[in-house]
């Protein structure tokens, strides 16, 4: 009967959730994380028959046998939603899982960059190579417009507006959006456009993919994630850094700048304003952090 169940929650995700095939797959992963912990408990019991009091026992195992905290929350989200489903098919009258507690996340500050350090990693790339022009133009992207790696490896050529300002980013979920790009980032695009990319491969069927690898295909998240590393290495930062920094950055700035949280929230396509409002927490942890690590008064 379960896999009956697991089959009707994941095209439930797919098909009314929209979710990707990788986020339901997880959520999968975590039902059948409790159906395994139920075999191995001898409770072959139905999903109407699971009490709050199982679930709690499973949440406690999967603390002992050692997942993080962050996993933790991720399989309580994702037995959540599976119960929500199965309300929603009248499968149980009763959810059980209502009660589950989260594990408190320590919202750990992800690390941004301030805007010398961006500075210094721009300066960083030599632009005289081709490499350096494609990846001046990626990251000047980036910070602009507070992609997420694979909208960068996604981009278009016909996705860019030039006269208009705009790029079209297909987001989670195939969702487009239209973000505003700055003027520096065009800039480079424009450049690498007319001056680089021209004279490299374009292989067959990558004609409109806008920043391409060597072999002219489009470049991989772990490329981009390399050539991060590299720069932040040459301009001597020693944050831990990855593409998603960038993102960090884009979004923290926009906030401490005072920027309406909706209209952030837009452009880092998020779906629900709740994962934009961690900015507005960052922006609080990080003024109090600075105040205790840098005021005279807290140093007694």
């Amino acid at each position: 009967m379960w896999k009956e169940y697991i089959k009707g929650f994941r095209n439930h995700l797919l098909l009314e959730k929209s979710l990707s095939g990788n986020t339901a797959d997880a959520y999968v992963h975590d039902v059948e994380l409790l159906t395994r912990w139920l075999e191995d408990n001898e409770k072959n019991i139905q999903p109407a028959k699971i009490t709050y009091q199982d679930l709690s026992a499973f949440i406690t195992y999967i603390h002992q046998i050692g997942f993080t905290p962050t996993s933790q929350a991720r399989i309580t989200s994702g037995i959540r939603n599976f119960f929500a489903y199965c309300m929603l098919e009248e499968i149980i009258s009763d959810d059980p899982s209502a009660l589950l507690e989260t594990p408190r996340l320590q919202r750990r500050l992800p690390d941004f960059l301030t805007v010398e350090e961006i500075e210094k990693i721009l300066n960083a790339i030599d632009v005289s190579t081709p490499e350096g022009a494609r990846n001046k133009a990626i990251i000047e992207t980036m910070y602009s417009c507070g992609l997420r790696v694979s909208e960068v490896t996604g981009l278009l050529i016909s996705g860019v507006y030039f006269e208009e300002g705009f790029i079209r980013v297909t987001g989670k979920g195939d969702k487009e959006r239209i973000v505003p790009i700055g003027h520096e980032a065009l800039k480079y695009i424009g450049i690498y456009l007319k001056e680089v990319r021209p004279k490299g491969k374009i292989a067959h069927g990558y004609e409109d993919v806008l920043f391409l690898n060597k072999f002219g295909k489009s470049l991989s998240r772990v490329m981009i994630f390399l050539i991060i590393k590299d720069l932040a290495e040459k301009a001597l930062i020693k944050k831990k850094i990855s593409p998603h920094t960038f993102r960090h950055s884009f979004a923290t700035h926009l906030v401490e700048g005072g920027a309406d949280l909706r209209a952030v929230q837009q452009m880092l396509g998020h779906e629900s304003i709740t994962t934009t409002e961690i900015y507005t927490h960052l922006d609080k942890e990080y003024l109090r952090e600075t105040v205790f690590k840098y005021h005279p008064a807290y140093h007694h």
